[in-house]
């Protein structure tokens, strides 16, 4: 079945797997949170693995999966970082006549037609849920009901809702986040203005997390290092910023494939004006792989964190200034 978040609200009970996946991984892990409360899951009775160690951990989870919680109640079979490669064991699990679990398989991107789509779109009892970004009217309405309704702020200013849903909504978790340390900030006032937003961006001041983004895509090499130097120094955590670039290229080949501007903050709009005019398709697409393969390593190799980030933003800085020349020439 292909579910939105709608039917997960409501069908969480009533179904043996789900699928979650999608470009907002901070909304994929917050509808894992709420299948556990939903579900009444147990902390001895929650089972997670990482995709990777399905096959060396095979006969752990079917064990699991295929028995009797000991100390009553349901049972909860959690495995992250799932692909198409992984498709023909979760088939075997979640098929199998002696589950009694509930299996949630969390991936990120996935191809339509891919073994791991069609499985849980196609099956019986199963269902494929997507997590894409939020857009400007979906973010929005995020914004005003988590402000104007659940934290009781009466105004939101139009300059302040732009700023908010031009650096919002590529991660649901970031946003919520944000959300909650700017309703504290302003429960005295009860108004969010622009003013405030600009403090209380995410982890760090508006202007590194700016400089950073996209004075990279526009070939400024010493500011991007500059701004990252700052943003490394006040404990931003290295794959935070890979999900930020993540999300920061997925607009621009939006941009440069269809056309469509992201509402942009006047201070950033001639840095990512200028990206979008030295950022071919295929550059911009090729970019996108590497950052997933740089998130994998940020969370398998144990290698420091701090100095691949470093050395993945110069060299594309680099690329972008001598993309920009070429166009120059």
């Amino acid at each position: 079945m292909k579910w939105k978040e709608a039917d997960f609200n409501s069908g969480i009970e009533r179904i043996k797997a789900v699928l979650i996946y999608g470009q907002d991984a901070g909304q994929v892990d917050e509808l894992c949170d709420k299948a556990v409360e939903k579900l009444e899951i147990d902390r001895d009775n929650l089972f997670a693995l990482d995709s990777d160690e399905l096959r060396d951990k095979q006969d752990a989870l079917f064990a699991e999966a295929c028995s009797p919680s000991m100390f009553g109640g349901r049972k909860l079979i959690l495995i992250s970082n799932a692909g198409d490669s992984d498709a023909k064991n979760i088939a075997s699990l979640i098929n199998h006549n002696g589950l009694c679990a509930t299996v949630i398989v969390t991936a990120g991107d996935l191809r339509s037609g891919g073994g791991l789509r069609s499985l849980f779109e196609s099956g019986e009892n199963i269902a494929a849920l997507p997590c894409y970004t939020d857009d400007a009217r979906s973010l929005a309405n995020i914004i005003r009901k988590e402000l104007s309704a659940a934290a009781g702020i009466q105004q939101i200013t139009p300059d302040a809702m732009a700023y908010m849903t031009s650096h919002l909504g590529g991660d649901r978790g970031i946003t919520r986040g944000f959300l909650a340390k700017i309703a504290l900030y302003v429960d005295d006032k009860k108004i969010v203005e622009l003013e405030d937003v600009e403090k209380c961006l995410p982890d760090t001041g508006a202007a590194d997390t700016d400089d950073f983004l996209y004075s990279l895509t526009a070939g400024h090499i010493q500011q991007t290092m500059m701004a990252l130097d700052r943003l490394l120094y006040d404990n931003v955590e290295p794959n935070m910023l890979v999900r930020m670039l993540d999300i920061h290229f997925k607009k621009l080949l939006t941009a440069v494939v269809e056309g469509q501007l992201p509402r942009l903050f006047w201070k950033v709009a001639e840095k990512f004006n200028m990206a979008i005019k030295i950022w071919p398709e295929s550059e911009i697409t090729a970019v996108l792989v590497r950052l997933n393969e740089l998130e994998k390593q940020l969370r398998t190799t144990g290698m420091p964190s701090e100095i691949l980030l470093r050395d993945f933003a110069l060299k594309l800085a680099v690329r972008a200034a001598k993309l920009s020349i070429k166009r120059r020439k």
